[in-house]
């Protein structure tokens, strides 16, 4: 009877869980706004609490914390827009020299005897389809961009929500020592891993446009925003966010440069993603490798491009709630890299 009852609860749960994906992916026009509110509310909580530490007004806390949002925002909207604008003006020039490039390889293969189909160059030598989903994503971010009112407004009701709810559950629940002690500890470790994580994407993109910047690649800033990006999918982001710096790099400056151009992408990335990031994240706030790739495979297939660069972040929100469960806290384990063998 007690194999029956957990085979039920496992399936009902299976069956919440399909129920729930497929209400994600179809509510995805709203579903995804209100998760960048949430995250966007998360990573402002610190500047409300200092506010509030200074005893201004909670309503007057919120308004200048929105308005520190609105103008970092508004400034970054800004930047991708004009770097995105100028680059597809001058697409098809570097289209055509990198067409220019493939026949001149084409030549020198076939004077070598290789014999290579002009057909199978193409379909091989495809950089239109990183810069294709590029484009995609940054038409993602558009996108999301234009429900920017609706972020915001919802942004203001959950802060105005997240620094009370402790107190209001506590009450709910009439426990001095209730859920809310655990729903703060949730917040302060989404709030630590995101924080971090920005922190750490917003060196590499700076670094990796001043890198780019000093070796004459054109849109400096354009590059160092989808480092900056794509840094939130660990490992197959820094090389999705290189390719096409590499291939801009190459048609406009030449083999050289662009071999530096790579050579820069590996430093910053080994130095921030292998050494730093893991320093100031510590293993527990880890994830396995296997994953990280099923959650960009999965969070992309739910929200498409936007969803993989949120992929990460949105596991890790998972995997902190699933720690902080009696009934779950096994799910998480399974979600973390494996235990350092010592000796």
């Amino acid at each position: 009877m007690g194999n029956t009852a957990q085979g039920f609860r496992f399936l009902l749960i299976a069956a919440s869980l399909v129920v729930v994906i497929a209400g994600l992916r179809a509510a995805a026009p709203i579903a995804l706004p209100l998760a960048l509110s949430l995250l966007l509310a998360i990573l402002s909580l610190p500047l409300l609490v200092w506010l509030q530490g200074k005893q201004v007004p909670t309503p007057l806390a919120v308004l200048l914390t929105v308005l520190a949002n609105i103008v970092c925002l508004g400034a970054i909207a800004l930047i991708v827009g004009g770097s995105v604008k100028s680059f597809t003006q001058e697409a098809p020039k570097y289209a055509d020299r990198l067409q220019q490039m493939n026949a001149a390889l084409l030549a020198w293969l076939q004077s070598k005897g290789i014999d290579v189909s002009p057909g199978i160059a193409r379909d091989v030598i495809n950089p239109g389809g990183v810069m294709a989903l590029v484009g995609q994503m940054f038409n993602s971010l558009a996108s999301v961009l234009s429900n920017f009112v609706l972020v915001i407004i919802t942004t203001i009701f959950i802060l105005f929500e997240i620094t009370q709810f402790p107190q209001k559950l506590r009450l709910a629940l009439d426990r001095q020592d209730s859920d809310s002690d655990t729903f703060t500890k949730i917040i302060l470790e989404v709030q630590r891993y995101i924080g971090i994580k920005t922190l750490i994407s917003l060196a590499t993109g700076v670094l990796i446009g001043v890198w780019v910047a000093i070796l004459g690649v054109d849109f400096p800033i354009l590059w160092g925003i989808l480092a900056f990006l794509f840094n939130y999918i660990p490992s197959l982001g820094s090389i999705l966010a290189a390719v096409p710096t590499l291939l801009l790099a190459l048609v406009q400056l030449g083999p050289g440069p662009a071999a530096l151009v790579g050579l820069g992408y590996v430093v910053v990335n080994v130095a921030l993603g292998t050494f730093v990031e893991p320093y100031f994240m510590g293993r527990k706030l880890g994830l396995s490798t296997l994953v990280i790739f099923l959650s960009l495979v999965f969070w992309g297939w739910v929200w498409g491009p936007v969803g993989m660069l949120l992929s990460v972040p949105l596991t890790m929100v998972v995997k902190i709630l699933l720690e902080n469960s009696e009934n779950f806290r096994w799910v998480a384990v399974l979600l973390a890299p494996a235990p350092a063998q010592d000796g």
